[in-house]
């Protein structure tokens, strides 16, 4: 057995308390051995975690990772705008090679910035496979399925890419990979297509994952054809289960909320795309006190303009105030939360927590920074105050993917050239 010990550092407990111990861990097995005092004269290698915090790793709930090539190339836009003129047709210029430079370059800054975890929905999806085989992490990957616009034949071969995605990639990578069923949204995949596919998801034995209620214009459609809120609707269909995880959630009503509660799916917040794209504010608050599992993501580089779950988290918090007109609302306990154990939950990692036997997913934070002085509350640190730049170390399965800020699993000069290479010749053939 070879062991790794975090050492001298204090430790955020899953109840939020935070004492000081060590961490040890089981690199064979991946999993947390033991937390306490004076462990590192156990272990056969050791991070320094003297004046820093260790928390568990954060779960990214929903993103595109290799929209990091589209970064800043469409701002200040609304949704369907942003979606139909500038987003739809670069990834249309796409390449396999391009999606797995950008993925990289996504992997890159989620371990840089505490991230350990992560569900992406996207297309190429093997490269992006690759790409997390090679760096580490662990991820619940699907296609991106999208019907609208498309013939009946092309329209049922996208679904059958997304069912046969689902099957062949899960559990690849040591296990740390995971998959799900990923239709777009309930707009953009026809009921046919879900009528058919659906239930073949579910004989598989994956979870489905799509955006809900993200934009008012998501929901008008639904209820107008027919006759029922969306996420009725997906509840009609099979895609409301408790394994499930819906995106966004921003215009939902207390029916919708009492349903989600009612059957267990999970609702992945995105504030700041969500701020961004002017789509609203989700009813954090709400989905909470009604015993809804609500974690965070980020959504794509292209709509928030970074992959931080720390900016998303001060960012949930803020916005959660605004949507309740109450500042006590969705407060940091919350936020981290949601950031860790939630995202963990809803997408279905057993992840989020520092304790013994759970997965050796975990960052450190350093705490010697003028805005993180002085350490009244590190719990409020972590939602407030920290940036993704404090990430000292990133740890996953017990694998160190990052030790003061350098990142071992992925040459960073590299694949910032790839991406920066892709990046330029997508965008010339999008405006071409």
């Amino acid at each position: 057995m070879t062991t790794l010990a975090i050492a001298d550092g204090r430790v955020l407990r899953p109840d939020l308390t935070v004492t000081a111990a060590d961490v040890l861990i089981d690199q064979d097995s991946g999993e947390i051995r033991e937390i306490g005092p004076d462990l590192a004269s156990e272990a056969d290698d050791t991070l320094d975690a003297a004046n820093s915090l260790v928390t568990p790793g954060f779960v990214n709930g929903h993103c595109h990772v290799a929209m990091t090539l589209l970064r800043g190339y469409a701002d200040d836009k609304p949704l369907e705008t942003w979606l139909r003129e500038d987003i739809w047709p670069a990834e249309g210029e796409l390449t396999a090679a391009d999606i797995r430079a950008g993925a990289e370059l996504g992997l890159l800054e989620l371990i840089k910035s505490g991230v350990t975890a992560f569900a992406d929905m996207y297309f190429q999806v093997p490269e992006v496979a690759a790409a997390v085989e090679t760096a580490g992490l662990r991820a619940r990957l699907g296609h991106g399925i999208v019907t609208i616009g498309k013939d009946g034949e092309t329209a049922r071969e996208d679904a059958a890419t997304g069912l046969e995605i689902a099957r062949e990639y899960d559990g690849a990578a040591d296990g740390r990979i995971s998959t799900a069923f990923m239709p777009h949204s309930l707009t953009t995949v026809g009921s046919e297509y879900l009528a058919e596919f659906v239930p073949k998801a579910r004989e598989a034995g994956v979870p489905i994952h799509y955006h809900a209620n993200e934009t008012a214009d998501e929901v008008a459609p639904i209820v107008d054809e027919h006759g029922v809120r969306p996420l009725e609707y997906a509840a009609d269909r099979g895609l409301l289960e408790p394994e499930d995880f819906v995106a966004h959630g921003v215009h939902v009503d207390e029916t919708e909320i009492e349903l989600l509660a009612e059957v267990g799916t999970g609702v992945i917040h995105c504030p700041a795309s969500n701020m961004k794209l002017a789509s609203g504010m989700a009813p954090v608050e709400r989905l909470r006190e009604a015993g809804v599992t609500v974690g965070l993501g980020t959504d794509g580089a292209a709509s928030n303009n970074d992959l931080s779950m720390l900016d998303e988290a001060r960012d949930a918090a803020m916005l959660g105030k605004l949507a309740a007109d109450d500042a006590s609302a969705v407060p940091a306990e919350a936020v981290v939360e949601m950031m860790t154990r939630g995202s963990a939950d809803a997408v279905g990692f057993d992840s989020g927590r520092l304790e013994v036997g759970a997965p050796a997913d975990l960052a450190v934070i350093d705490l010697e920074q003028p805005h993180l002085t002085p350490p009244h509350d590190l719990v409020s640190h972590l939602a407030y105050a920290a940036a993704a730049a404090d990430v000292r170390h990133t740890v996953c399965d017990g694998r160190v993917l990052m030790r003061d800020r350098e990142v071992l699993t992925l040459e960073a000069a590299a694949v910032r050239e790839r991406a920066l290479e892709a990046a330029e010749a997508v965008v010339e053939r999008a405006d071409a």
